[in-house]
């Protein structure tokens, strides 16, 4: 079943397929083919599956050149090796010249785990999101993934994606239709606060909702897996509802998924913002189950924030 996959198994059964039917895909890794799922593809397809070694801005060159000649490569690695330690190649090579490179980053934020502080990339989004003509999608989920892949394939431009290489945590039904790249879904409506989640905090985001609605709180929880250009349509219309948000985020609550949705409400609907995420830290060694904890990512801080919103309402 589509649910009990890894994500890292959904996104390589794709770039398998396209492999085998579009000569422009390519998949382009640093020495982390193996963590990535993506090893036997280098056998299978050797003139389209390649491995430059531990060599991640030559990667992403690569990756632009190639695309420059029509080719539509996927290019892989951890995430901070993906977006920090490339973000000048991402920026010229990648995304000043247009260029069609989709990068994939993995283990985002705490599900890096035991890789620690400086595989923990919690500040990806951020580094990437002021760059022009880049999208940012997120996973929520494998059904979402699996059917946004085609979608990232057929967008013409360069694309960002955060994503967990574990089993992650259902959220959709298999036979769950309607998914767009560039919009959000309600997936619980509500009348008192929103909760907007992204990442691997959107079961924990309606696990609070859960919580809230026990205590006769009616939370509405807003999927946003991209994060840029993050659907303001979506995120207003649950503001003017509810006048007062939460965001929850895998991720610091600077630079991503709180300043995408802040940007949006100072400007077109002024409401209480509280923010569940990473704030001003680190990442530590830890399981990810220790590391919500450290990081007040669990569902009783999120509760805690929607109340407190709540009393802040005008």
């Amino acid at each position: 079943m589509l649910v009990e996959k890894l994500m890292k198994d959904v996104f390589v059964d794709f770039i398998r397929e396209n492999l085998q039917k579009d000569e422009r895909i390519m998949i382009i890794d640093a020495d982390l083919a193996k963590c990535i799922g993506s090893y036997p593809l280098e056998k299978e397809f050797p003139d389209r599956a390649l491995n430059v070694g531990i060599s991640e801005q030559n990667m992403a060159s690569v990756a632009a050149g190639l695309a420059s000649y029509g080719f539509i490569p996927f290019i892989t690695s951890f995430g901070p090796f993906a977006t920090r330690r490339i973000c000048d190649q991402i920026m010229i090579s990648i995304c000043y010249a247009r260029q069609n490179v989709k990068i994939v980053g993995t283990d985002p934020g705490i599900s890096a785990e035991l890789n620690g502080g400086t595989h923990m990339a919690l500040e990806d989004i951020g580094v990437l999101r002021s760059i022009p003509h880049i999208v940012i999608y997120e996973p929520t989920d494998n059904v979402e993934f699996a059917a946004m892949l085609p979608q990232i394939r057929d967008h013409v431009g360069p694309v960002y994606i955060r994503m967990f290489r574990k089993c992650p945590p259902p959220v959709y039904k298999e036979d769950e239709k309607g998914f767009d790249l560039f919009k959000a879904k309600v997936y619980k409506e509500g009348k008192d606060v929103s909760l907007i989640a992204s990442g691997l905090m959107v079961s924990t985001a309606i696990e609070a909702a859960g919580l809230l609605e026990k205590e006769g709180i009616s939370a509405e929880v807003i999927v946003c897996p991209t994060i840029k250009p993050i659907d303001a349509a979506t995120v207003i219309a649950s503001a003017k509802k509810t006048r007062a948000v939460v965001t929850c985020e895998n991720h610091n609550v600077m630079g991503a998924l709180r300043s995408a949705v802040a940007e949006v409400l100072s400007e077109e609907c002024p409401t209480v913002l509280q923010s569940v995420g990473v704030k001003e830290q680190f990442g530590e060694v830890g399981k990810i189950n220790y590391l919500r904890k450290v990081f007040h990512m669990e569902a009783a801080d999120i509760v805690a924030a929607a109340k407190k919103a709540i009393t802040q309402k005008i």
